[in-house]
């Protein structure tokens, strides 16, 4: 073995093949020396290389009439671990599961699942979110759990992520595993199945209601998470402006589309309109009057909630706190959306 420590491979940082593990076994028979060189997977490209190598060593350090033989095997490569395959086994104790989507970015999707959510729990209902805005997790900031870590319970050799829970809801994100400067750059299939186990692989139990913060836009993320996860309805999230509206159609239409074919349950219109804390009966219209209104009418669509815009959503959300726990003009918006949650699906 110290004869073999002095061969090293070219191909692997000139690192020895004992240190590789490529000797597989020595046989002393008389004055021959047979040397195993053992490869997995496939031969090496330098095996004939290595066998040379082996064979000089030998005869260098031992030369009083001691040859040497080498011979090469190739050995099968261990079957890999399979991936635990996802299932919705975690999702059996749930009632209802109903998607928060938009068709763009910065329409306050988010601020409206985070609110719902908090509304129904204060309702007395058993409420669960899962964020699934892989590129921008907001909702540990949202409620106040910024910086906190799901734990793991292992159940019958499976492993489950058990939710943080506040506010009587039980959430689950995918910010509680990243730094908060830390930008998740991940492809599409790749970001597809962290979603996934957000909400598959998490030990929800019983709840009336999991809302999923689904991300902006009808990209392939999309398409997998309405397609795998089981979805009794979705609300589509707008702003009054007419570039927000364009994009409300694509969002309808692709949950429409045969294969996918989610039930649409309606619009919410976000930042509907200013009010003024001081002059809470006060409306100005400063994104446009009732255009969520008109495209909820266009398309068939029944509209759930007027969310207004106040300074008082803004703080909520920044100071961990949804504007629906409190007494106020948009706190109670939330509230008459929940209400209307409850409607379509008691």
């Amino acid at each position: 073995m110290a004869a073999l420590q002095q061969v090293t491979h070219p191909g692997k940082g000139d690192r020895s093949i004992t240190e590789l593990g490529l000797v597989g076994g020595i046989d002393i028979k008389g004055n021959n020396v047979e040397v195993t060189l053992e490869y997995t997977g496939r031969k090496d490209p330098l095996a004939d290389y290595l066998a040379g190598a082996v064979r000089a060593a030998i005869q260098r350090n031992f030369p009083n009439g001691t040859t040497a033989s080498v011979k090469s095997v190739v050995k099968e490569e261990a079957p890999r671990k399979k991936q635990e395959e996802l299932t919705d086994e975690g999702l059996a104790g749930v009632k209802h599961i109903i998607g928060v989507a938009s068709g763009k970015g910065g329409v306050g999707k988010s601020t409206v699942a985070v609110n719902l959510a908090a509304a129904l729990a204060g309702k007395g209902y058993k409420v669960g979110l899962a964020d699934a805005d892989v590129y921008g997790p907001s909702v540990p900031v949202m409620t106040g759990t910024a910086g906190e870590v799901p734990l793991v319970d292992e159940i019958d050799g499976k492993q489950w992520f058990l939710p943080i829970e506040k506010f009587g809801v039980k959430w689950m994100s995918i910010g509680y595993f990243a730094q908060p400067e830390q930008a998740l750059i991940w492809r599409g299939p790749m970001a597809s199945g962290a979603l996934k186990q957000m909400i598959l692989q998490v030990k929800w139990d019983q709840l009336d209601y999991l809302i999923i913060d689904m991300p902006p836009g009808t990209g392939d993320i999309h398409i997998s998470l309405a397609r795998d996860i089981r979805m009794d309805g979705v609300i589509i999230v707008t702003t009054p402006q007419q570039v927000a509206l364009a994009d409300v159609l694509k969002g309808v239409n692709m949950f429409r589309t045969s294969g996918i074919e989610k039930n649409v349950l309606g619009l919410v219109e976000n930042m509907a309109w200013f009010t003024p804390e001081e002059l809470p009966q006060n409306k100005y219209y400063i994104f446009g009057k009732d255009g969520g209104v008109k495209m909820a009418r266009e398309l068939g669509l029944e509209l759930l909630g007027q969310i207004p815009l106040v300074q008082g959503i803004r703080e909520s959300g920044d100071d961990g706190l949804p504007a629906a726990l409190k007494d106020s003009p948009d706190g109670q918006a939330f509230k008459e959306l929940a209400d209307n949650i409850v409607r379509l699906m008691p």
